[in-house]
């Protein structure tokens, strides 16, 4: 049991720094897309072209990437919206049970089905050829664009984490045994 909660703990100190990091990309992406659109401005007052194709797709990189590190950190901290006007209501005890039973059915079933579809996709896209063969990384079909494959990589970075924070959310199990909340 010991090895499980320190397991746990490791999970959630890597959780941690991936919703750090995830909030590094927010700043980055409000960076580049200011950049972008005052280049883009200026550039035609000038007539220069200052921006292309490589500071907008690092854009779109850096936004998706703020969503597939934060996924988990979400999980962990219960920030995700919640609609259901009776959940507010209850108890702590039924809202750790309701927590508990949808992430074992539910959360965890999405995760493996994401890691099981993405999978082919993203080795096709670092260039896994049907011979079993590496080639050439899947790029950017716009000019001055960026590889792909590694953008790719974060979906199964980012299913992995968040498959690996719901079996490390041991705070349900901890409200339901009727245990305080220990960090």
């Amino acid at each position: 049991m010991n090895v499980l909660l320190k397991f746990s703990k490791a999970i959630d100190n890597f959780t941690e720094r991936l919703g750090q990091a995830s909030a590094f990309c927010v700043l980055l992406t409000v960076c580049v897309g200011f950049y972008n659109v005052i280049a883009r401005y200026l550039g035609r007052f000038i007539g220069m072209k200052l921006t292309s194709n490589l500071f907008i797709e690092l854009q779109w990189y850096l936004f998706s990437l703020t969503f597939l590190l934060g996924f988990a950190y979400i999980l962990k901290h219960g920030l995700n919206v919640r609609v259901d006007f009776l959940y507010a209501n209850w108890s702590e005890k039924r809202k750790a049970w309701v927590d508990l039973i949808g992430h074992s059915i539910f959360l965890i079933i999405f995760c493996i089905i994401g890691l099981y579809v993405t999978t082919q996709p993203v080795l096709q896209s670092w260039g896994l050829l049907p011979n079993g063969t590496f080639g050439t990384w899947e790029m950017s079909p716009d000019p001055n664009g960026l590889p792909r494959a590694p953008i790719k990589s974060m979906l199964l970075v980012g299913f992995t984490m968040l498959l690996l924070q719901t079996f490390s959310e041991k705070k349900n199990i901890s409200i339901i045994k009727g245990n305080p909340l220990v960090e």
